[in-house]
């Protein structure tokens, strides 16, 4: 089983694919989880602790606009946890809109960046293409190690 990082990080379709295939999605879903139902985190709108501003410089310059460094501050432990991943250019927003074009790119680029098998693939728009699509992701994750049973 590995962890598989993907892009858009919200998005549902590519978190239950990577699901299905016996892996781990790496998704913004699972982190906010974490953050709103963590005891000690204030709550909404301030569900941050005063360490994570600090960690979103780790991926993000101090100049950068504090919404970039409060979304790498969960987006980027992520990525460095990563065994794998999948982009998605293209997408329309209803497929997992980020919301933010800097944290896109930063996000893709520290993807990218990893050593590591990464499947990019665009948006299909018709559906032959959604068929190779989903065809294409199934092989990327067919070809990715699984755990064996009892080991770690």
């Amino acid at each position: 089983m590995a962890n598989v990082i993907i892009y858009p990080t919200n998005s549902l379709i590519l978190s239950d694919l990577v699901k299905r295939f016996g892996h781990t999605p790496l998704a913004m879903m699972e982190k906010i989880k974490e953050k709103i139902s963590t005891v000690g985190v204030d709550s909404p709108p301030l569900n941050i602790t005063a360490e994570e501003p600090k960690l979103g410089l780790k991926y993000a310059a101090v100049e950068v606009p504090a919404g970039v460094r409060g979304r790498m501050s969960m987006i980027g432990p992520m990525v460095e946890r990563s065994e794998a991943g999948i982009i998605v250019g293209e997408s329309p927003m209803a497929f997992g809109c980020m919301g933010c074009a800097r944290t896109n790119e930063l996000t893709k680029y520290l993807i990218r960046t990893r050593d590591m098998p990464v499947l990019e693939l665009a948006f299909p728009k018709t559906d032959e293409e959604g068929q190779e699509f989903v065809y294409r992701i199934a092989e990327f994750l067919r070809s990715l190690p699984q755990q064996e049973e009892g080991k770690e």
